[in-house]
Parts: structure tokens; C-alpha cells; sequence
């Protein structure tokens, strides 16, 4: 439970953080996602899979990686002091509120249908989000012309 509750406080930070617009920093973009993939697919290291549990597994990254994507879609991206910056819109909340609910969703439904609830690490679900959100960022970033800003604070 107290995992779950600095997990949920971290997205809370980022995202409040980057409500108020941020500079964009490499670092900042790609590392939390790849952490977060690489805890969860650790902690699937214990668990033993089912055909059934790597189905919903697939099933679930494709509409993390896609929602991630969709949240990118609604951020803006903007050159100010010479690099990239972004801010997240009102329509980047509607979607992390709609991701999330359709999340909880098709993961009640899994575990219902018959996948192990150790199948599903909330790591690994934000992580793959992230990672999706990423992913479109990267190719905006690249599309503008703008250097990120850089990594130091």
C-alpha cells in the first residue's frame, strides 16, 4: 500500500509540475518510463505467467503505450530561452482521467477472466504510458527544431 501511495504521489507531482509548463529535459522525458518498465518486468521475474496473463499483458502495453501517446498529443511543446518546453493542457488531465479509468476497467476485467492480480505491476502500467507519452515527445521535439534544455539544476 505504500508503494501504491508514492507511486500515485509521484504522478501527482510531474503531473501538477508540468500543468504549470517546465523546460523539457531529455533526461526527465525518457528516464522514468524505462525505470519504471524495467521495475515492473523485475517484478514479473517472480511471478510464473500464464498464456493468459502474457495476453492480457500485450493487450494492456499496446493501450498503455497508446493512451501515453494520446496524453503527448494534448501537451503543448514550445521553443522559449532557446529550448524546448512543455505544459500539459486541461485535455492532458481528461485523458490521464479517462486512461486511468479504463485502465482500472480492462484490469478488473483480466483479473476476472482469469489473470493472476501479480500479473499487473502498476509500475509497469505507468511506465508503458510514459513510455508512449515519450515516444510522441521525442518526435515532436525533433519535428521543431529545438534543442531540449539541458539536465543540469
Amino acid at each position: 500500500m505504500l508503494n501504491t501511495l508514492i507511486i500515485v504521489g509521484l504522478v501527482v507531482y510531474v503531473v501538477a509540475r508540468r500543468m504549470a509548463g517546465q523546460p523539457l529535459v531529455a533526461k526527465d522525458v525518457f528516464v522514468p518510463p524505462v525505470v519504471l518498465v524495467a521495475i515492473g518486468v523485475h517484478g514479473l521475474t517472480g511471478v510464473e505467467l500464464s498464456g493468459l496473463d502474457a495476453g492480457w499483458l500485450a493487450g494492456t502495453a499496446v493501450l498503455g503505450v497508446a493512451f501515453g501517446a494520446l496524453r503527448a498529443a494534448t501537451t503543448v511543446v514550445y521553443p522559449r530561452q532557446g529550448v524546448l518546453w512543455q505544459r500539459y493542457t486541461w485535455k492532458t488531465l481528461v485523458v490521464w482521467v479517462v486512461t486511468f479509468a479504463i485502465s482500472f476497467g480492462v484490469g478488473a476485467l483480466a483479473v476476472a477472466t482469469g489473470m493472476h492480480p501479480e500479473a499487473r505491476p502498476m509500475t509497469l502500467s505507468i511506465g508503458v504510458g510514459l513510455l508512449g507519452e515519450a515516444l510522441v515527445i521525442l518526435l515532436r521535439a525533433r519535428t521543431a527544431g529545438v534543442p531540449f534544455a539541458p539536465g543540469g539544476r
